[in-house]
């Protein structure tokens, strides 16, 4: 179909004339940041005027910038809490937003303490729709002929909760997969899944997952990329593959669906497409039964173009097993998001994953930044900065401002910018701006952690050997305390031989070397940190964590795991799945800094 030259766009030739409008709109709002910026607060505090929260800091109505930074405080969810418990207790009265709230969208449930709640309204559904609806026509820049197949996404809903007041409770992607928007999308040739949408809806994790795989293995041929929310969620699918394939090859060869399967929408939904299929089944076997699972992604999803998931963050620790299972796929991180808001999309996706920057779209929200500058002391807090006014290279902690009714809010993500699309900032995901780890005056973040890990499993190459997955906690009952690092490692079974006691000691001082001078201060001169730990646990313990997790709330979607641990229940598990401890052998390299 020929395209109409007049809607032709800066990012690229566009696949067909829908696309052409999505890129028109990026450039329409990322041209004209500043002023979509100013309008989309103008509505917000318009349309809240009369609300509780606005009244309380005597905002009377106005629209302006400089008033309503003036008057109204920045903030986090713990000063939000009791309006929150007000809502969800069953407060129908105007608190946060003149509309009403139509459900709460949980946190992950990942972190210590209780899942937090974020108020939201009907009309932000269409505003994530939005954001979603762009992001195909980005990928189809980069990556041609993905009308010509399917995907094979691994989509999960949590079935909800509701509040003392009546108000549904659940994950953004659940409240997103439920919707209309979802459920009753119009066909579009560029977003064909190969699962139905009784398998993604089905509450019962095991069904949805067995399902979503057998419906993907019958449509091999069709799949052009596969996806999850994280990567970690496609690693458990392929870890789901490795532990139920004889039960898939058998549904396949007999063309009868697996006992296990009781849900009965789900059950009529397949049968109506699973037909005895000999061949199809002797390849499955044929490849599932192999030691080596290199490559199994395009071994048996041949056609596959790249892997749709998020790889930043925390989430870069699984770009080495990734790259293993999928023969060294692209790996395409397209969007930004959180249950408070939806931010912005790749406008790059096939970038390498260090390289992924996410271009804010400024009529999501309204957008301010604040200087995160851990090194400086100042006794006046850093001023905020308008989206438009960032500078390449620093870093910012994100605040923002919904249609929801969350005002100056901190999400606690650190981005550092890295250019501009038009007058729209480009940002780098940094981290959670939380701290890991810390024994005494020593902070160790996210980011530090994992380098420091990277940096350690760099040693166990020879021995073809990685580190699939880890946590940590800070061990205080002993003294001096120490931090301790789990690992659940992945030999390859061919050619590798598991890690000698010598080699892993080394792995735990090579962390410690990596870890920031005041760490190693505390290790060397201060005696106030006791050796790093490494303790191994068995193949599939991080799997079992997450089922702990799922099993308490937690949303199989957005699951991550935690860089640190120090719920009881949790570090009980991991001790019990534990076959070798180490420790450092030997006190960092720390030398005192000079003085003026």
């Amino acid at each position: 179909m020929a395209v109409d030259s007049s809607l032709s766009s800066p990012l690229g030739p566009p696949a067909c004339e829908k696309d052409a409008k999505a890129l028109q709109f990026i450039e329409q709002m990322t041209r004209n940041a500043d002023a979509v910026q100013q309008t989309v607060l103008a509505e917000i505090l318009t349309r809240n005027a009369a609300t509780e929260y606005l009244r309380r800091y005597s905002l009377d109505g106005t629209t302006d910038p400089h008033t309503f930074k003036g008057k109204l405080p920045v903030i986090t969810y713990e000063d939000l809490e009791p309006d929150i418990q007000r809502i969800a207790n069953g407060d129908r009265s105007p608190i946060l937003s003149s509309h009403p709230i139509s459900e709460f969208l949980t946190s992950s449930g990942t972190s210590a303490g209780e899942r937090k709640l974020m108020p939201t309204i009907k009309e932000e559904l269409d505003r994530r729709q939005l954001l979603y609806s762009l992001l195909m026509p980005v990928m189809n820049l980069y990556v041609p002929g993905l009308d010509k197949g399917k995907g094979l996404y691994f989509l999960f809903v949590k079935s909800e909760t509701r509040t003392p007041g009546g108000l549904l409770a659940r994950p953004v992607l659940t409240s997103y997969y439920k919707s209309d928007h979802f459920k009753t999308r119009p066909y579009d040739p560029f977003v064909v899944y190969t699962s139905p949408n009784e398998a993604i809806l089905c509450p019962d994790s095991f069904q949805s997952m067995y399902t979503q795989m057998l419906c993907g293995l019958l449509q091999r041929h069709q799949v052009l990329r596969l996806g999850a929310v994280f990567a970690s969620g496609l690693l458990r699918a392929i870890r789901f593959l490795q532990l139920n394939w004889q039960d898939l090859a058998n549904d396949i060869r007999n063309g009868t669906l697996n006992t296990k399967i009781t849900d009965p929408s789900l059950r009529d939904c397949i049968e109506k497409i699973l037909k005895p299929d000999a061949e199809l089944a002797d390849f499955v076997s044929d490849e599932c039964s192999k030691e080596d699972w290199e490559g199994i992604v395009t071994r048996i999803w041949p056609k596959t173009k790249y892997l749709d998931v998020i790889v930043t963050g925390a989430m870069a620790q699984y770009i080495p097993t990734l790259d293993y299972y999928s023969g060294g796929l692209p790996l395409a991180c397209t969007m930004y998001a959180s249950s408070e808001c939806y931010f912005g999309l790749n406008l790059n996706p096939m970038c390498k994953p260090s390289e992924v920057s996410y271009t804010i779209m400024p009529n999501m929200a309204y957008f301010e930044f604040l200087p995160h500058e851990p090194n400086t002391e100042s006794d006046s807090p850093p001023k905020l900065v308008d989206l438009v006014d960032v500078e390449v290279g620093k870093e910012y902690e994100l605040v923002i401002t919904t249609y929801a009714g969350l005002y100056r809010y901190r999400v606690g993500d650190i981005l550092r910018v890295t250019g501009f699309h038009n007058a729209a900032p480009q940002f780098h995901f940094v981290r959670r701006k939380n701290v890991v780890l810390s024994i005494d005056s020593d902070k160790t973040d996210e980011a530090e952690l994992q380098k420091a890990v990277e940096n350690a499993s760099k040693l166990l190459k020879e021995w073809k050997a990685s580190v699939v997955e880890y946590t940590s906690y800070a061990e205080t009952k002993t003294i001096p305390g120490h931090y301790v690092i789990y690992w659940e490692l992945m030999v390859k079974e061919a050619e590798g031989k598991w890690p000698s006691k010598e080699v892993m000691e080394e792995c735990c001082l090579a962390m410690e070397e990596s870890l920031n001078s005041v760490y190693r201060q505390g290790r060397v001169a201060d005696h106030s940190i006791g050796a790093l730990e490494i303790r191994v646990v068995k193949n599939g313990t991080f799997e079992e964590l997450m089922d702990y997790a799922i099993s308490r709330g937690a949303s199989i979607n957005q699951y991550k795991v935690p860089r640190c641990v120090n719920f009881t229940p949790i570090m009980e598990l991991l001790d019990s799945r534990v076959i070798s401890a180490h420790f450092s052998p030997a006190l960092p390299r720390w030398t005192p800094a000079r003085t003026r």
